[in-house]
């Protein structure tokens, strides 16, 4: 029995944790087909582009990108990109540099957070230490730059101020909110430098290199970052997750290391006395861990937290930020790709993992 190739689309749903309805009906299909080709391609070209001679430079550069991961950036920018010529050499090139910026923000930020795990296997500083993974994550970046400078100067900038605002909401996220932030306020303007950005990054590259109306660019990059905000709010919520099969991620894991999430930050704000006493159990618990206990003393609270107003409360913040990257789109032409994208955004605060 011979084993045929998936059908269009087949891939792409099983990279991003999405459903055929994202692509669903003639017109995305044939729109999916070519998107799925891009992939393909981007897939391929970044395993060689990030082979290095030294033997453990090249192990640790391709090691998350091999873990796999849901490709959501060079999908979007790939799918944009049907706007104008479609897949590109340079929208290609742009759809690597982006992703490798993302997988060497990864590197960076499991040795700031002290996670364990990264897509169900050991993260790099487990595997090789904080200083080979910082460093990998610092190589990432710096082939993204050699493949956006074959591209011109108006990808070198955009490369530059997207690694400048993803610098700028990770050094935030580690300073924490000052005495006159709003704690909320501060944390969705971290999610929109962090995570935003770069997705806003990725739609605008599928206009800029693909020849489309330069005229939707703004549109898509507001898109982009909308729909990047409502991303991370929904991972705060996959965080509380009670199935690490589906997440690869220990539930609670960034409660545990005291990084700021949507449901504890409402939690902390919540006037309910069960929410005020859940707040402050958490908060003792992460010093125990932060002091070297088990960091399983906080099971119980992560489960209460799970099942709270506030994780329901996230869950529709996140509904709303995907319902106004929608709005942005109100500028684009009608069609396959109006429709798609506005499916992607619906299928960005469904997900589980």
């Amino acid at each position: 029995m011979t084993s045929s190739r998936p059908a269009p689309g087949a891939r792409i749903a099983s990279r991003l944790g999405i459903s055929d309805r994202v692509f669903a009906g003639p017109r995305s299909r044939r729109l999916l087909a070519a998107v799925d080709a891009g992939l393909d391609r981007v897939e391929a070209e970044l395993a060689d582009d990030l082979r290095v001679t030294s033997p453990v430079a090249d192990s640790a550069s391709r090691y998350l990108l091999e873990a796999g991961g849901k490709r959501i950036r060079p999908m979007l920018t790939l799918l944009v990109a049907q706007l104008g010529n479609g897949g590109t050499d340079r929208v290609i090139d742009a759809a690597k540099a982006l992703e490798m910026t993302h997988l060497g923000s990864l590197y960076h930020d499991d040795v700031m957070d002290g996670a364990d795990r990264r897509r169900g296997v050991p993260s790099a500083h487990a595997v090789w230490g904080n200083n080979v993974a910082i460093l990998t994550g610092d190589l990432l970046f710096a082939r993204a730059s050699q493949l956006m400078a074959g591209a011109g100067e108006r990808a070198i900038r955009l490369q530059a101020d997207t690694f400048e605002r993803l610098v700028l909401g990770q050094m935030n996220e580690t300073v924490g909110a000052g005495e006159d932030d709003d704690p909320i306020d501060f944390y969705i303007q971290v999610l929109a430098d962090k995570t935003g950005s770069l997705i806003a990054a990725s739609a605008a590259s599928g206009i800029l290199f693909s020849g489309a109306d330069l005229a939707l660019e703004d549109p898509l990059r507001e898109y982009g970052e909308k729909v990047g905000v409502a991303f991370q709010l929904q991972d705060d919520v996959i965080d509380l997750s009670a199935d690490p099969e589906k997440t690869g991620k220990v539930p609670g894991t960034d409660l545990r290391a005291g990084v700021p999430t949507m449901p504890s930050l409402l939690l902390d704000r919540s006037e309910d006395p069960a929410d005020r006493d859940l707040a402050e159990r958490i908060r003792a618990g992460q010093a125990r861990v932060i002091a070297g206990e088990d960091p399983s003393i906080l099971d119980e609270e992560i489960e209460q937290l799970r099942d709270s107003a506030v994780t329901r409360q996230t869950q529709a913040l996140a509904a709303r930020w995907a319902a106004e990257a929608k709005s942005a789109l109100d500028a684009l032409p009608n069609g396959a790709v109006h429709e798609a994208l506005i499916r992607f955004a619906d299928a960005v605060v469904d997900r589980s993992a």
